[in-house]
């Protein structure tokens, strides 16, 4: 599928040679190895882009500690604000760009993608607002002659880890926190997404970053393992798997203790009260179900119906579903394709067990077309021991099921490791909350589904990992506190 109608930018950009961003200066690999990135919605080979290596990483360090010990510890707090703004401005001024390049490179619809390149503006415009009001405290002691204060300080160079579902919007979450902190950083897309990253990296260059505050590094999954063990890295933020998180807490345990953040994988349960307001329901579990092609930690893929309206639910959501349409990103479908051949073969297998363990309401087929396509998909049982229900598939699969009351939905909405996101319907305010409180999960959505602003934490509980993301909170993944005494004799 060729497209002709991408801005003469987007062209320029994909057909140039690409590099990476270390230092202030384009780089290649040392050893020339490169790798592709495909287009999931044709398979075709958008651009080949270079492996970075334990050279590459070294130097990256080198150049990031650098910048951090000179110009940008020393310059004030007012200036990065100012640098991070003129960042946002930049990407706005360039949004068709960078949304084109999110659709290319992860497959997603033309317009959800601006929506991600708007929402990682409006990060970079909350944080730049924060540089100047990280403050530390006087503390009372119990001593009249002893003044005590704390200070926030950066932690020096950081590492960031971003996922291919959200490349964009990820990459905004970790830097622009980590540079208002005084942080120096060293991004790491993931190997499937490359592409915003690296345009990122050229604006911050336009925005006047100095040298060597931000660099961008792309590779594998070993690219990031070589972060991550690195003894003068002082923090890896990362989202991704469960189980590379696991890796990165191993690796910061075998090296230098590094501080470590970590958004991890999600089962989240979307509980439907009989009393809710259903027109309302079916407007919002549609896209909690299948949003992204059902590629989000967030996605509300346990689906619990209070038994009085689980008939209705259900046959209004396989409706709804039948009416997606599904197609290449810049066609500006309802649904992209999934991210890779892996990926796709992955979804499909549990789909096969689903079919095995549970009922088959809805879709489960790879479309017969070039692309990782694959139908929005809906399981029905009463049983949670299968995995569809206990497994996070990252894929348009969710499972629905009937309960009897509040306190059964609330055991098998907690009933998982996970613990990141979470929603109930319930026009009783008291039934809502009740729910909510009990939840064991980072986030509830009360009657409604995936509301995310800049200021308003975001985490998990359990294996969904650790530290808030966005806010006041996400400062104190990127500084650390210091205790001055003064003995006033």
């Amino acid at each position: 599928m060729t497209h002709t109608n991408l801005h003469p930018e987007t062209q320029n950009f994909l057909a140039q040679e690409q590099k990476m961003l270390i230092g202030g200066d384009w780089t290649a690999a040392s050893f020339g190895t490169r790798f592709d990135t495909l287009d999931p919605g044709t398979t075709q080979v958008l651009t080949t882009l270079p492996m970075a290596g334990e050279a590459e990483v070294n130097q990256a360090v080198r150049a990031a500690q650098q910048a951090f010990d000179s110009e940008w510890l020393a310059m004030t707090q007012a200036k990065r604000g100012e640098l991070i703004y003129q960042l946002a401005n930049l990407m706005q001024r360039d949004l068709r760009i960078l949304q084109e390049l999110e659709c290319l490179d992860n497959g997603k619809p033309i317009k959800k993608a601006k929506y991600d390149v708007i929402g990682a503006i409006n990060h970079f415009k909350y944080y730049s607002g924060w540089a100047t009001k990280i403050e530390g405290a006087h503390l009372p002691v119990s001593s009249p002659n002893k003044l005590v204060y704390t200070r926030r300080e950066p932690l020096g160079v950081v590492g960031l880890i971003v996922p291919w579902n959200f490349p964009l919007m990820m990459a905004a979450w970790k830097l622009a926190p980590a540079l208002a902190c005084g942080n120096t950083c060293i991004l790491k897309p993931a190997e499937q997404t490359p592409l915003t990253a690296l345009y990122l990296g050229k604006l911050t260059k336009e925005a006047g970053f100095p040298d060597g505050v931000i660099n961008v590094l792309t590779g594998d999954g070993q690219t990031g393992s070589m972060m991550s063990h690195h003894p003068h890295i002082a923090k890896i933020g990362f989202t991704g798997s469960t189980a590379v998180g696991r890796k990165i807490l191993q690796a910061s345990a075998t090296s230098n203790l590094k501080k470590v953040s970590l958004e991890l994988g999600g089962k989240s349960p979307n509980v439907i009260f009989a009393d809710a307001d259903l027109e309302k329901v079916r407007q919002s579990v549609l896209w909690s179900s299948f949003y992204n092609s059902g590629q989000e930690c967030t996605l509300g893929s346990r689906i619990y119906v209070q038994e009085p309206v689980m008939e209705q639910v259900v046959e209004a959501l396989a409706v709804d579903a039948d009416g997606l349409t599904i197609g290449h990103g810049l066609d500006n479908p309802d649904l992209g394709p999934v991210i890779s051949a892996t990926q796709l073969n992955r979804i499909v297998g549990f789909i096969n067990q689903g079919i095995q363990q549970a009922t088959l309401v809805r879709g489960g087929h790879q479309l017969d077309r070039a692309g990782y396509f694959l139908e929005p998909t809906i399981f029905q049982s009463s049983s949670d021991d299968h995995a569809v229900t206990r497994e996070e598939i990252f894929g348009p699969v969710v499972h629905v099921s009937a309960f009897k009351d509040f306190d059964e939905a609330l055991a098998r909405a907690n009933d998982t490791s996970y613990g990141l996101a979470s929603a109930v319907w319930s026009k009783d305010i008291t039934t809502a909350h009740r729910f909510a409180h009990g939840l064991k999960a980072g986030t509830v959505w009360i009657n409604g589904y995936d509301m995310f602003d800049p200021a308003v934490p975001f985490g998990g509980y359990k294996e969904s990992g650790h530290g808030r993301e966005m806010g006041k909170s996400a400062l104190e993944l990127y500084t650390q506190e210091k205790a001055v005494w003064v003995d006033l004799g």
